[in-house]
């Protein structure tokens, strides 16, 4: 494609060099610029890629799109100046690709917690309805069935649009995708043309990154922003930030709720740890899944596949049949007859609906016993919150190593700690080593307790020092029970 193609929708300041040049490729890491390549410069949180321009011509760059000219320039370079690089890669991506975003129907979740499930169930059920579907989540990018292991919730935007202009060739009609704040924030998504978006809640979490709570909800505000009046708006008006998020939303604005009047409504008939009975806009549906969170995320797919056009009483007979999203409220049985329930929750709030629904479902019949910790070089305000929600509803609380990463595991212990009285500590003990917390809790539990795994839910690994280590919560629970 031309350079001047690919700039088309691109506000230039200033051009050195030709315009009318083949490019044969995007690139936003020096490492990967090949013979041909546009290399984006973009100032990034840990180090500038204007420091990257030499090496990347000298891997065969032929033009550089930066927000300031290099002392040294190198002839037949063509260096490309804009306000933004971050704003106008997103553009250059979207049009390299070929616009793939609008070849399908596009749907992003956001939210604090959710996002995979409601992303997740939605590709599984638009698949059960015959559609070839994507999938772009924290735990794994799919194009139909070819796995593509994530490294991040929502990928970079030369990578994002690489995997959109697969799934277009792939035949896919539908994608579904995860847009953390963290994307928004850092204009990952943009270009991208939206049929349709979703909010699932807001609470406390990546503060470490945005600074205040106001940041981190305008983050995700923006991306509603964004939508055009073609779009649809699906917010949970059980939150209260649900209605800031459409302030200045031209799509079309729908809302779901288990507790108030909204346009797709839901309550609990029946609860068991196998699933629940629903009664969702007046019709019953059993499914297998708990938890009051789970109400209203099933309401958002429910929602979503309503506004893409498909019949309430088929997506009813589809969401009867959909299972849980790995390392999500996934119980393994043990043969003494109590239950280990593995679960990603890694926030005050996540923790709390878990806690919720597994109290639910146990109705006063058994003990608790919770197994968490809290992520290292994070937000270290939410950790005395983590350790005050898991004591708050646990007869039993053992605290523990999460990922670490480059603190010191102990350190993390004692923040978490510090958020509790003499009279909570009581019920708390703590095990620094994961798989040893895991095998105590085991011990403790008698028939008919629930012990809850919290904050690694699908994750297979460990973080300590900067190195990953293979550690998998449901492996060491099945180790334990002898399976």
């Amino acid at each position: 494609m031309k350079l001047s193609e690919l700039l088309k929708n691109v506000e230039v300041l200033n051009i050195l060099g030709n315009e009318d040049i083949e490019i044969s490729g995007v690139n936003i890491d020096s490492r990967r610029i090949e013979a041909g390549h546009l290399f984006v410069a973009i100032p990034g949180t840990q180090t500038d890629g204007h420091k990257f321009i030499p090496k990347a011509i000298e891997q065969g760059a032929v033009a550089v799109l930066c927000e300031y000219f290099p002392n040294k320039r190198e002839p037949g370079i063509t260096y490309i100046a804009v306000e933004s690089t971050e704003d106008c890669v997103g553009e250059v991506a979207t049009q390299f690709y070929g616009e793939p975003s609008k070849k399908l129907k596009l749907v992003g979740v956001t939210g604090t917690n959710g996002k995979t499930t409601i992303a997740t169930l939605l590709y599984n059920m638009f698949r059960k309805f015959g559609h070839k579907c994507g999938l772009l989540s924290t735990v794994c990018n799919y194009i139909e069935d070819e796995v593509i292991p994530a490294d991040h919730t929502t990928p970079d935007p030369i990578e994002l649009n690489r995997l959109l202009a697969k799934m277009v060739e792939a035949g896919c009609e539908y994608a579904f995708m995860e847009c953390s704040s963290h994307a928004i924030a850092q204009k990952r998504i943009g270009g991208l043309c939206f049929t349709g978006g979703i909010f699932t809640n807001l609470t406390r979490d990546h503060l470490d990154y945005h600074g205040t709570f106001e940041n981190y909800r305008d983050a995700k505000k923006a991306f509603f922003d964004g939508l055009s009046k073609e779009a649809f708006a699906i917010i949970n008006s059980d939150d209260k930030n649900g209605m800031v998020m459409v302030q200045n939303c031209k799509a079309v604005v729908k809302t779901y709720s288990t507790r108030t009047m909204a346009d797709f409504k839901a309550k609990i008939i029946e609860c068991h740890f196998e699933g629940m009975y629903l009664d969702i806009n007046g019709k019953e549906v059993g499914v297998q899944f708990i938890g009051k969170f789970n109400v209203s995320n099933l309401l958002a797919v429910y929602g979503t596949a309503v506004m893409l056009g498909k019949k309430p009483e088929e997506i009813l007979v589809i969401l009867s049949t959909l299972k849980s999203v790995s390392g999500r409220l996934e119980p393994i049985q043990s043969p003494e007859g109590y239950t280990a329930i593995v679960d990603y929750a890694h926030t005050p709030d996540a923790l709390e609906n878990v806690l919720n629904a597994i109290h639910e479902v146990l109705n006063g019949k058994g003990k608790v016993i919770t197994v968490c910790g809290a992520g290292g070089n994070r937000d270290k305000g939410k950790r005395p919150l983590m350790a005050q929600e898991a004591v708050k509803q646990s007869d039993k609380v053992i605290i523990t190593s999460d990922n670490p990463r480059f603190e010191e595991p102990q350190d993390i212990i004692n923040d978490m700690l510090e958020g509790l009285d003499s009279k909570q500590m009581k019920k708390v003990v703590s095990i620094v080593d994961r798989r040893e917390a895991i095998r105590t809790a085991c011990m403790m539990a008698e028939k008919g307790d629930v012990i809850l795994i919290a904050g690694k839910g699908h994750e297979d690994y460990q973080e300590i020092q900067g190195v990953k280590h293979h550690f998998d919560d449901k492996e060491v629970v099945k180790e334990i029970f002898g399976n």
